[in-house]
């Protein structure tokens, strides 16, 4: 049965926490995680622009990671959430980083985040393993093995490292979200150059990376160990036996990496006056 086409998801109370899920999914992906969270947290869960039940992307030209984090920061200023904790998987990590360089960030907790790579032929190699899942999700003669769930955990192994503790409607809502997401299909067009994230300040705010140990889509040899550069001086930790998205794999796992780190700054931030990001962001509110 088709899970709800909201456009985004939002409960809870207590101090603001944005979750941003991966690329051709949609807020439904957090969906064994947010329960755990909305005890501590005000949660928002928008579905990104350009993916199912999400706004089209807002652009003159082709979509980018910029135009994309601008449409964002319209989001939170509709849903009234000027800071938040925010935590981002693959894409959604790399947008968390460019939300904070924007002042929107309390804290960045980015679980295996795109936007690194060794090599370019890294990004190459990432962008044909979507092509080929969406050349499966498209091919008519192909659509009717996407009903079988012993063929959809096949496919489903590429992203999670327990495939069979999806629930049947997740499984076949994450192949629905893949099918309709336009985003991603614009951005591997090949008229826009994906580059690389640029050096982030950890200043900015509290800084966490947690990669998934295993994870088959951007492993951390090729993909990792040069997000921790880019990233310098944020903490980093591995996240066990998860593969790249983890909240259906340990959603326990996932909202206790989460609350550790919310709750930690939290309590820093009650004695300590705002960080650069913060201060910024309010000079920028009062002069616009």
């Amino acid at each position: 049965m088709p899970l709800e086409l909201t456009p985004y998801y939002r409960a809870g109370r207590g101090t603001p926490l944005v979750m941003l899920h991966g690329a051709s999914m949609s807020w439904r992906a957090w969906r064994p995680v947010l329960p755990l969270l909305t005890g501590r947290h005000d949660v928002f869960a928008p579905t990104l622009p350009g993916h199912r039940g999400g706004p089209e992307p807002v652009s003159n030209g082709e979509p980018n990671i910029d135009t994309v984090a601008d449409q964002l920061c319209a989001q939170l200023d509709e849903a009234g959430i000027e800071t938040a904790h925010l935590v981002g998987n693959s894409l959604g990590g790399w947008l968390a980083f460019e939300l904070a360089r924007r002042g929107r960030a309390r804290s960045v907790l980015a679980i295996s985040p795109a936007g690194s790579w060794q090599a370019r032929r890294d990004l190459v190699k990432l962008l044909w393993t979507f092509r080929v899942g969406f050349t499966a999700v498209d091919n008519p003669r192909l659509s009717p093995l996407s009903g079988n769930r012993l063929l959809r955990r096949v496919g489903l192994s590429r992203v999670l490292a327990h495939p069979g503790r999806l629930s049947e409607a997740d499984e076949q809502n994450m192949v629905d979200d893949m099918r309709a997401c336009t985003l991603l299909r614009a951005l591997m067009g090949g008229s826009v150059r994906v580059e690389p994230m640029t050096d982030f300040d950890v200043a900015l705010c509290p800084v966490h990376i947690a990669w998934a140990e295993r994870d088959r889509i951007i492993p951390y040899r090729r993909y990792g160990r040069p997000m921790q550069r880019v990233v310098r001086g944020a903490r980093f930790s591995v996240l066990p036996e998860v593969g790249h998205v983890p909240m259906h794999d340990d959603p326990r796992l996932v909202a206790r990496t989460i609350l550790e780190q919310t709750t930690a700054v939290d309590a820093d931030a009650a004695t300590e006056e705002p960080g650069p990001g913060l201060a910024r962001f309010r000079r920028r509110r009062r002069s616009a």
